[in-house]
């Protein structure tokens, strides 16, 4: 018989790809949870896991066994919410960029927890490009990512890239070469400032490089280069440029799961933000 403690273990530890991460997570020692995996193993009757100093990956049997105990958790839960008549439980983990989890997630998440307190969220911030992986090897549940095709199907809500500087007309527009400060190149807003740039033959230089929001901003004070967000996270101390730059595309935000069918948890929290997000106020809106 297989053990649904186990299986919820086992989940944890082929989520982080670490004991002494998930034994953090789970409340337990790494002891312990290290017997837990191998009694699961026994069970199984196959090796789940290939073991290294750098961590634990999932054997061919292990990708196999989380396929099924993500299905199968995610049917006892809803199981026991149907029948005992009580609010949704369970662990949930949601992957977003930085800039929406200031724009948004405080509103949104305020408004989920007070429908559903017994659900535990947990928190990814990354950028869209590092997302995606961890959807795929199962790390997060869902994320909110950026698409590049703003009027694509599934978008919820539309957000417009700006020029961001320390002043509204900043003195380094008249520079030959202009410094920009953005994220990493594989981004969306690094590649649409690039080709914005190279579209009206605009010379410029990526002066500095950040995956952090906060690292962007900061230089962006600074009066040292030009940077790009989207308008949502614009500090009120930064202004928008625009003059004598470039029109910057509008990207759409949408959300990505890590599962075909996704659980009762995932689809509950994903239908609260297809109704709250496309009408959300930000800061920068209202003021």
């Amino acid at each position: 018989m297989l053990d649904l403690t186990l299986l919820r273990n086992f989940v944890v530890v082929a989520r982080t790809g670490s004991i002494s991460l998930a034994a953090l997570q789970i409340g337990r020692t790494q002891s312990a949870l290290s017997m837990q995996m191998q009694r699961l193993e026994q069970t199984i009757t196959q090796p789940l896991f290939h073991r290294s100093g750098s961590g634990m990956r999932l054997t061919a049997a292990g990708e196999k066994l989380l396929a099924h105990a993500e299905t199968l958790l995610a049917q006892h839960d809803e199981i026991l919410a149907d029948m005992s008549g009580e609010s949704l439980k369970g662990t949930l983990s949601l992957g977003c960029p930085e800039d929406y989890s200031i724009a948004f997630l405080p509103a949104l998440l305020k408004g989920f927890c007070a429908l559903h307190p017994n659900v535990e969220l947990r928190m990814v911030c990354a950028p869209t490009s590092e997302l995606r992986p961890m959807l795929v090897r199962r790390q997060i549940d869902m994320a909110l990512v950026s698409l590049s095709d703003a009027g694509a199907r599934e978008v919820i809500r539309e957000e417009r890239f700006v020029w961001v500087a320390n002043e509204a007309e900043p003195k380094i527009l008249t520079q030959d070469v202009l410094p920009l400060a953005l994220a990493a190149p594989m981004s969306l807003d690094y590649r649409a400032a690039c080709a914005a740039m190279e579209a009206v033959n605009r010379r410029y230089r990526v002066a500095y490089a950040s995956n952090s929001l906060a690292g962007l901003i900061a230089i962006a004070r600074s009066g040292h280069a030009i940077s790009v967000l989207t308008r949502t996270a614009v500090p009120f101390d930064l202004h928008v440029v625009s003059a004598g730059l470039p029109l910057l595309p509008t990207i759409g935000i949408a959300l990505e799961f890590s599962e075909a069918r996704p659980s009762l948890l995932a689809t509950t929290l994903a239908e609260h933000v297809r109704t709250v997000l496309p009408g959300l106020k930000t800061k920068a809106e209202i003021d």
